[in-house]
């Protein structure tokens, strides 16, 4: 039995009413949205009637009503608990992988379409070996990675092409953005590989559906034989190189799901040069932080990255992060899952930052203070990509702020006036270049 039985108090049980409630307002518009690929209609539908809105209220109704206490969901035959405390997000993220493991049932149905032994879905005994080769080739924990310097310059080559005409729309910048993945996983000779991410996209379109959708074995082998091709040929200066010099564990898998990942940093990228371009204090403070940068050499631009960082506290890549347990706990029996809806707690109305854009927060202690603020989730199983996609998207964003002045041509209204919208369509969003 875990230690944290010692710490826990017993959860309450939701009525009815309730499950219904957190299914229908939470749950569905979650995963109507695309929880492993994105639907633009159904981002743009979320994002005209603001479901996040709802479903943070109602959250915030039930901890009040339960006093912060975990939630148990009347789900028939399963075990489900909904977090509502920020201590309770920092207990069962810091009990990965025993006794709250990352690999849920929810998440081996959906993830195996692509990468079905990728380390996020992997079994105990599996998992230690994975997750190291991850951590030696990501390297999380060192704020430029060891290829800063060849990335860095890929990132100019490829900011060098933006806008591209008078507006920077989703569909411009993705294109731009996915062949700079491409070259830092894969190498300059994946750069145009459109085939490989598209029977990625593929897979992932099929993945939203879990169990509910067959698995095309076919295609999944054509996509993993593509991509293994670009990891064999290793090539200097991308993380393919390091692979090779590695104990590599199920590559293919963990670097399916690195470009799984890399599709999220482009959207959180994009929204945050929406918010700097709809936020003039901030982007003159970040046009002013890169004054006498070269940023054809690796920098770790701290105020760029905290404007990520905030992008992805108010706009969640990662909007429910499950847990499941591998032993009885106070959550309930072995198998029980746990859902944290990150929305809920990076928009507690409780903060006063709830509905603003406050980089600051990720540079003067308050973030850290906050053990429910998780852009990248936390504990031991934190992204590993966390540092990497940080660099990458920060300088990207430094090529465009200090080369271009942009402001919002469509899309919601995001201004420092007014509480910012609760769910944001990155798809539809465009930027006006302004000379």
């Amino acid at each position: 039995m875990t230690s944290t039985r010692e710490h826990r108090t017993q959860p309450e049980t939701a009525s009815v009413a309730e499950t219904l409630r957190v299914a229908l307002e939470v749950a569905l518009p979650t995963l109507a949205g695309g929880v492993i690929k994105r639907r633009p209609a159904a981002v743009a539908l979320a994002g005209k009637l603001q479901f996040d809105r709802a479903a943070v209220k109602l959250l915030t109704r039930l901890r009040d009503r339960h006093y912060g206490r975990p939630l148990r969901l009347r789900v028939p035959g399963r075990s489900v608990e909904l977090a509502l405390s920020a201590a309770d997000v920092k207990r069962v993220l810091a009990g990965a992988p025993t006794p709250f493991s990352p690999s849920t049932v929810e998440k081996r149905a959906a993830l195996s379409h692509f990468q079905p032994h990728g380390v996020l879905i992997s079994a105990a005994a599996d998992r230690p070996a994975r997750r190291r080769f991850t951590e030696t080739v990501l390297q999380p924990g060192r704020p430029l990675h060891e290829l800063a310097a060849p990335f860095a310059r890929a990132i100019a080559e490829e900011s060098a092409g933006l806008p591209g005409s008078a507006t920077l729309d989703w569909d411009t910048f993705n294109v731009a953005w996915w062949r700079l993945a491409r070259r830092v996983v894969l190498g300059a000779a994946a750069r145009d590989d459109t085939t490989l991410t598209d029977q990625l996209e593929r897979l992932r379109l099929d993945a939203n559906w879990a169990y509910a959708h067959p698995k095309r074995k076919q295609l999944r082998e054509e996509f993993h034989r593509r991509l293994s091709g670009h990891l064999d040929r290793a090539e200097p200066g991308s993380l393919a190189a390091v692979i090779a010099a590695s104990d590599a564990v199920n590559a293919a898998d963990q670097v399916a799901h690195w470009l799984f990942a890399f599709d999220a940093a482009g959207m959180a990228t994009f929204r945050t040069l929406a918010l700097l371009a709809s936020h003039p204090a901030e982007l003159e403070r970040a046009r002013a932080d890169l004054e006498g940068v070269d940023l054809a050499e690796p920098n770790q631009l701290r105020f760029l990255r905290a404007c990520l960082l905030d992008a992805v506290r108010l706009w969640p890549t990662t909007p429910m992060i499950l847990r499941e347990t591998t032993e009885e706990t106070e959550w309930g029996p072995a198998g029980t899952t746990v859902l944290i809806f990150t929305p809920f707690f990076h928009r507690d109305p409780a903060l006063p930052y709830a509905d603003r854009f406050e980089p600051d927060l990720w540079l003067d202690g308050r973030a850290a203070e906050n053990p429910a603020l998780v852009p990248f989730s936390a504990g031991p199983a934190v992204c590993p990509g966390r540092d990497l996609v940080q660099f990458c998207a920060s300088t990207t964003l430094a090529h465009l702020v200090r080369d271009h002045r942009f402001e919002p041509a469509s899309g919601p209204v995001l201004s420092p006036e007014r509480p910012l919208p609760a769910t944001l369509d990155n798809f539809h969003l465009k930027l006006k270049q302004v000379r």
